[in-house]
């Protein structure tokens, strides 16, 4: 997605909810973007972006990405390692859902998105036996990647 469309994307988010558009929150987003695929903490966000703007300072990335979290310009994930993690938002990857999921290795940490979603007819299920629409959902599967599976045989 080109740098333009999600700043314009950012902006009417923003004004939707009567805030206002500044230099530091484009930063974040862009840090994001062009990290995408990569799960980021609040620290990594913090150390990129303070290389373009060393004025800002750690707890406004943390205020920052809450906020772009609550206005759905980035997902959040608790990957169960006690940090949360962002990544670009399913919004301005065009995407309708989020469904992308991840593989974790219990051996050596690495997260492996998975992008193919198999849940649509489960949540249709759910939707028809309870009236319950969902909105997102996350998944995770733990287990050994190929390399670590490699090492034991």
């Amino acid at each position: 997605m080109e740098q333009k469309k999600t700043e314009d994307l950012l902006k009417e988010k923003l004004k939707e909810k009567g805030l206002k558009v500044t230099h530091q929150r484009l930063q974040v987003l862009s840090v994001l973007e062009q990290n995408s695929g990569v799960h980021m903490t609040a620290e990594d966000v913090y150390e990129l972006v303070s290389q373009e703007c060393p004025e800002i300072g750690l707890a406004t990335v943390y205020r920052t990405l809450q906020l772009l979290w609550e206005i759905q310009l980035v997902d959040r994930i608790n990957l169960d390692d006690g940090c949360v993690r962002y990544e670009i938002g399913h919004l301005i990857k065009g995407d309708a859902k989020h469904n992308h999921h991840h593989l974790i290795c219990r051996a050596c940490g690495r997260v492996i998105p998975f992008a193919d979603d198999l849940l649509d007819d489960l949540e249709h299920h759910i939707e028809e036996a309870t009236g319950f629409h969902v909105l997102d959902h996350e998944l995770k599967f733990y287990g050994l990647c190929r390399e670590c599976r490699g090492k034991k045989a």
